[in-house]
């Protein structure tokens, strides 16, 4: 029953999220810059809350209570760092192959401003139409980098569900529940930014969708296993939580808040990061 219910609600924050994301890109074909940075750093600071005050704090608490040893700190400290560093390598392997094709883009295809006048000459409508089908190519680069990233998001979901007590009667509250509504919120422009580049070489908006929601798919395998991890014994409960903590505070430092800054160099996401962290604290207090 407990790995229905987080099938479940993965499925919702995961697939739903992204999907969600993709239709508005659909919709819309554009983003508000502005809009999205505060969403990121809002998304940031909940995230933040929610492990330095909930899963980095419980194996501390197990620690204090006599479930585990004077070197829980350690474990943290270990898991978190490989938790990082691995969402970090792969992230740097993603980047590689997104920025080479943007690179291939931008070769096959610069900006002149006879662009305009150009399109009624029959080279540059092949010229246009490979610049479609590079777009594509983008989109599924792009759509393939966010599932491999929705993995260890969905571990943060289950390692967080693991440690919630009573699951069936707490499913709708907790650090699980709070990180399942925060991802969901985070995969929305990251649909967008499937979707979007999809749309524009070619694909039909119903396809687009549909793909874009499917690359939500492995937040749920990852919740499984982070489930399953945490409910070994305490050792593994805390080298999941240790994992999650990483991933997630390469996500919050390495990209949310630097995406949201890039997008609006204002003092307005910082703010909605400290206003993110606050009700992170209060989701999880409560």
């Amino acid at each position: 029953m407990n790995y229905l219910a987080i099938i479940v609600i993965t499925f919702i924050s995961g697939v739903v999220g992204t999907g969600l994301g993709g239709l508005v890109g659909a919709v819309l074909r554009r983003e508000s810059n502005k809009i999205v940075s505060l969403l990121l750093s809002f998304a940031a600071g909940i995230m933040l809350a929610v492990v330095c005050f909930d899963l980095m704090s419980e194996p501390i608490e197990m620690m204090k209570s006599g479930e585990m040893g004077w070197y829980t700190p350690l474990i943290v400290v270990a898991a978190v760092i490989v938790g990082y560093a691995l969402v970090y390598l792969l992230n740097i392997a993603i980047d590689k192959k997104t920025n080479r094709e943007v690179k291939h883009i931008d070769e096959n295809h610069p900006a002149t401003a006879d662009d305009l006048d150009e399109l009624i000459h029959a080279d540059h409508f092949e010229t246009h139409k490979r610049e479609k089908s590079n777009l594509f190519v983008a989109g599924l680069v792009m759509m393939t980098a966010i599932a491999l990233h929705n993995l260890p998001e969905g571990m943060v979901i289950g390692a967080s569900y693991a440690i919630t007590p009573n699951l069936t009667s707490n499913l709708f509250s907790g650090a699980g529940f709070v990180m399942a509504i925060v991802i969901g919120l985070h995969n929305i422009p990251e649909g967008m930014a499937v979707s979007v580049p999809l749309i524009s070489g070619g694909m039909g908006k119903t396809k687009a969708t549909l793909l874009t929601a499917l690359s939500g798919l492995p937040t749920v395998f990852g919740a499984l296993i982070g489930y399953a991890l945490g409910g070994i014994n305490q050792i593994m409960l805390t080298l999941s939580l240790g994992f999650a903590s990483g991933a997630m505070l390469y996500v919050v430092f390495g990209e949310l808040l630097p995406e949201a800054i890039l997008m609006w160099k204002s003092k307005l996401p910082a703010l909605s990061l400290f206003i993110g962290v606050l009700v992170g604290f209060l989701l999880v207090m409560f």
